[in-house]
């Protein structure tokens, strides 16, 4: 009985989250399609013509796939974190938290809308990447469930930003200040191959670089890095993070406060 409740409950919050990116299309669809164009834009089209190749493709095609995989990173973590805490800032989350659900269903319900949106937006981001150059995809299963894997990771870390989030102002500081510098300096734009040697080592610190790097060897069949090494990266992350969200939730940290 318990099984039967908590797929009710999954669903019911998926298709919440799901008809809330949907309905309000207009903010969660729209901007990054106009920020990746203005991207393609600038540093494809503009920038791209001086650099010349990188790694044997033309420029506009090497950071293609950063561009889409950025997309789906910071559109699968604004939509936790921002669906996530305005239902603890509503006091719907009490009433979540005190029903037959479990908290895994909770967390399982909110990061599958993240996950959701951050492929929806990947999708309209690839659309547009094709006005601007080809895009053939080498592995598509390397492809697609690394976009899953990397847009799980990001809407878990959402999850527990909207958890720590007091004020909405707190919902944008880990954007601002880690997730914008992280995902800039996680290879999009450039090879790390063409950085010193020490900075390479330091880049390798960085999460970002592997689903990155993955994501591009999915569909151009190059990356600067292992991609069963990131596969490792990623899958830790994810079990990780999903591990603190169910942490925090059972202790009803900056919900039951």
């Amino acid at each position: 009985m318990n099984i039967r409740l908590n797929w009710v409950a999954l669903k019911t919050i998926v298709t919440k989250e799901v008809l809330r990116v949907l309905r309000i299309w207009v903010q969660t669809i729209v901007p990054p399609a106009i920020t990746m164009t203005l991207y393609f834009i600038i540093f494809g089209n503009l920038i791209g013509r001086r650099i010349g190749e990188m790694a044997g493709f033309d420029y506009m095609q090497y950071i293609a796939p950063g561009l889409i995989m950025m997309s789906v990173i910071t559109n699968s973590y604004g939509n936790v974190v921002s669906s996530f805490f305005g239902a603890k800032f509503a006091g719907h989350v009490e009433e979540m938290i005190v029903s037959p659900m479990s908290n895994a269903t909770i967390v399982i319900g909110h990061v599958a809308g993240g996950v959701i949106r951050g492929i929806l937006v990947g999708i309209v981001v690839t659309i547009i990447a094709l006005f601007f150059t080809d895009l053939t995809i080498v592995h598509p299963l390397i492809t697609v469930s690394m976009v899953v894997l990397s847009s799980t990771v990001f809407a878990l870390a959402g999850f527990i930003n909207a958890i720590f989030a007091k004020k909405f102002d707190d919902i944008s500081i880990i954007p601002t200040f880690v997730l914008t510098p992280l995902t800039y300096l996680g290879g999009v734009f450039y090879s790390i191959a063409l950085l010193p040697e020490l900075w390479q080592k330091v880049s390798l610190g960085n999460p970002i670089l592997y689903m990155v790097n993955a994501f591009r060897f999915g569909i151009l069949g190059v990356s600067d890095i292992s991609i069963s090494y990131a596969y490792a990266i990623v899958v830790l992350f994810v079990v990780g993070l999903f591990s603190a969200c169910m942490y925090l939730l059972n202790r009803g940290y900056g919900i039951r406060e």
